[in-house]
C-alpha cells in the first residue's frame, strides 16, 4: 500500500508540470475536460485525491498514458505498451515516455471525401512532422501545401497552423513536439546538421 500512496502523492506535481510545460492555464484544461478550475487546482496542489473520473480525461487531454501520469511503478516488462488516443478522426499513438520535454508521437488521420475547412491555431512550441504514408495538407500561416510520403516539415507553432489528410486516403505521420520551442536537428549522412540552433 505504501507504493500506491507514494505514486498518488506525486500526481498533483506531475499534472502541474505537464500543464505548465504545455503552456496551458487551468481554465484551458477545464474547458477541454469539463473538470472545474477549482477541482484542477486542488488536484495539482494535492488537496484533492486523484480518481479515475478525474485522471482519465486528463490522460486523454494531455495524450499521456495513465500509468505515466500517476507514476505507476515499472512492471519489469521492457516493451512499450502504446495506448491509442482517438480524437477528431485521428488516432494518436504517444511514443515518448516523458510528460515534458520533446514529445514523440505517430498520428493516423482519416481521409476525407470533402476537403476540410482549415482552422489554424497557434501556441508556444516547435513541431517536426514526417509523412509516412498518404498525403498531408499543411496550412502554415498564409501557405497551403501538400506533403507527400517521405517529406518532412518543421515549424514554430506560434505561427497559426493546421493539418489534415489531403484527400480520401488516410495519412500517417511521425511528429516531434517541443513545448519549449527547441528546433529538431536531423543528421543527414555525409552532410551537416539541418536547421539552426
Amino acid at each position: 500500500m505504501d507504493s500506491i500512496d507514494a505514486a498518488l502523492s506525486g500526481v498533483g506535481e506531475r499534472l502541474r508540470a505537464v500543464r505548465r510545460g504545455r503552456h496551458r492555464t487551468l481554465a484551458d484544461v477545464a474547458d477541454a475536460t469539463g473538470i472545474s478550475v477549482s477541482t484542477l487546482s486542488r488536484l495539482e496542489s494535492g488537496q484533492r485525491k486523484p480518481t479515475l473520473e478525474l485522471l482519465l480525461p486528463l490522460s486523454s487531454e494531455y495524450a499521456i498514458p495513465l500509468d505515466e501520469l500517476v507514476g505507476a511503478p515499472a512492471t519489469g516488462d521492457p516493451r512499450v505498451h502504446v495506448r491509442p488516443i482517438r480524437r477528431d478522426g485521428r488516432i494518436i499513438l504517444p511514443l515518448s515516455r516523458g510528460a515534458t520535454g520533446v514529445m514523440a508521437y505517430k498520428q493516423i488521420i482519416q481521409g476525407r471525401d470533402v476537403p476540410a475547412t482549415p482552422q489554424p491555431r497557434a501556441h508556444p512550441g516547435y513541431e517536426w512532422l514526417y509523412v509516412l504514408s498518404g498525403r498531408l495538407r499543411l496550412v502554415l500561416g498564409d501557405r497551403d501545401m501538400i506533403l507527400e510520403p517521405g517529406e518532412p516539415a518543421e515549424f514554430d507553432t506560434r505561427t497559426p497552423h493546421w493539418f489534415s489528410a489531403a484527400d480520401r486516403e488516410p495519412v500517417e505521420i511521425l511528429a516531434l513536439f517541443d513545448a519549449e520551442g527547441q528546433r529538431v536537428h536531423v543528421s543527414v549522412p555525409g552532410d551537416t546538421i539541418v536547421g539552426t540552433g
